[in-house]
This record gives structure tokens, C-alpha cells and sequence, in this order.
């Protein structure tokens, strides 16, 4: 977790470390898309990790100066859990000096940029990590983006038990919601939901199991439901 610092040191990143908690309404912060490093290179999600681990470790020497000069067998590519959308792979890179560094590439899944907004998600996680929340954002490139390893686990039920633990929680939600953001603030909630309906109303399988439940869905009814919702 604390090794992706050192990983641009001679690039163009340049983020704001975390304000300070305040009394305050907003925290401000200041990024924009020439604060971090980005390459025009993408990587075939379609490809098991061994064959996509080469343009991987490609990606990585081509976005960070500090790795660019290593032999790839300094490199090792692993997949981490926890997407949803997303394929995470952990890199780690052994420098010359013995010591290793990690961080993790998040590549977007196949067709998710039909539901997913990618352009404001990448807005909104440049302001989120300059205020330092969740991973540092480090890299952007043709199909996803690069950001610190942080070596954790998900949090269990009974960890949301923890009254200790569900306090801290709470005062790092309001620290979040103050965190200002430019751009349009009309709720994109709907805009989502029908981009969802859109897709799904259309969706073919090629097991006829699977088709046949799909057709019993009324998506009609679906569609009217939200609508009044609304």
C-alpha cells in the first residue's frame, strides 16, 4: 500500500494529499485529467491472465518511468477478488534495490460501458482519491486504470456489529459526502436504471434454459413500475 508514492515520482501526477477533517461543508479539492499519467494502450480482457500478463506488464512499464527499464521477469501479475464490473490484477515489482512494489489494475469488463458512465466514474475517483478515499488513483490507460494496492479484506456482518468499527464508518461517510465535486449534481439515478431496462429488454442466451426464463419476464410491467417510481 505504500509503495505506489514512490512509483511516479518523475511522472505528471501530481494529487493533492487528503485534507484534514474540519468543521467545514465541502472539502474542496483540485485534480484534473494532466495530473495523472495515461497511455493509449488496452489489454484483451478475453485472454486468461498468463496471456494477457506480457501487454499487462507492458502497460505498466510504458505509464511509470521508475519501471520502465526493468526486465519483465521483475514483474509478477496475479488476479485479485473483489470486482464486479471489473477484473483486478495485482502487479508486483521487484526494483534492483530487492524491495517490491504493488499496485492493482482495474480492467473494465466487456460491454459495461453500455451501463456504467465511465467518463464520470473516472471524474468523480479523481476528486474521491485526491480527498483520500479508497485507492490512489496513479494511472489511466485505453480500458482501465492503475491505482495503489491495498492489502485488506471485506468486512464481514459481524464486523458491522462492531459499534466501534460501525461509528467510524459513519464519520467516514459524512467526510465523503463533503467532498465537493464539479461537474452537474442532477441525480443520475434513473438515467441508470433505464440504461439497465434498455439492455436488459433485449438480452439474448444461447441456453435455451436461460432464454426460456428470460421470456417469462415482463419487462412492460418492469418499465411502469419504475416509471411511477419516479
Amino acid at each position: 500500500m505504500g509503495a505506489a508514492s514512490k512509483i511516479c515520482k518523475n511522472d505528471a501526477m501530481d494529487l493533492p494529499s487528503p485534507p484534514p477533517t474540519s468543521n467545514s461543508t465541502s472539502i474542496p479539492t483540485s485534480t484534473s485529467t494532466s495530473d495523472v499519467p495515461y497511455s493509449h494502450l488496452t489489454v484483451d480482457t478475453s485472454l486468461s491472465v498468463p496471456e494477457m500478463s506480457p501487454r499487462v506488464i507492458e502497460l505498466c512499464k510504458d505509464l511509470f518511468k521508475d519501471w520502465s527499464k526493468l526486465d519483465s521477469s521483475h514483474f509478477h501479475v496475479e488476479t485479485v477478488s473483489g470486482g464486479i464490473t471489473n477484473l483486478l490484477l495485482k502487479v508486483s515489482v521487484k526494483k534492483d534495490s530487492g524491495d517490491t512494489e504493488s499496485v492493482t489494475v482495474r480492467l473494465y469488463g466487456p460491454n459495461t460501458d453500455y451501463v456504467i458512465n465511465r467518463e464520470r466514474e473516472l471524474h468523480a475517483i479523481k476528486y474521491l482519491s485526491a480527498a483520500g478515499f479508497g485507492a490512489k488513483l496513479l494511472a489511466v490507460f485505453g480500458n482501465g486504470m492503475v491505482q495503489s494496492f491495498i492489502k485488506a479484506r471485506t468486512l464481514t456482518p459481524a464486523d458491522m456489529k462492531n459499534p466501534e468499527l460501525a461509528a467510524e464508518i459513519a464519520k467516514e461517510l459524512h467526510r465523503f459526502h463533503q467532498v465537493e465535486i464539479s461537474g452537474s449534481k442532477e441525480p443520475q439515478l434513473w438515467n441508470d436504471i433505464f440504461k439497465f431496462y434498455e439492455r436488459a429488454s433485449v438480452l439474448e442466451f444461447d441456453d435455451s434454459e436461460k432464454q426460456k426464463k428470460y421470456q417469462t419476464i415482463s419487462f412492460k410491467e418492469i418499465y411502469d413500475e419504475a416509471v411511477d417510481l419516479k
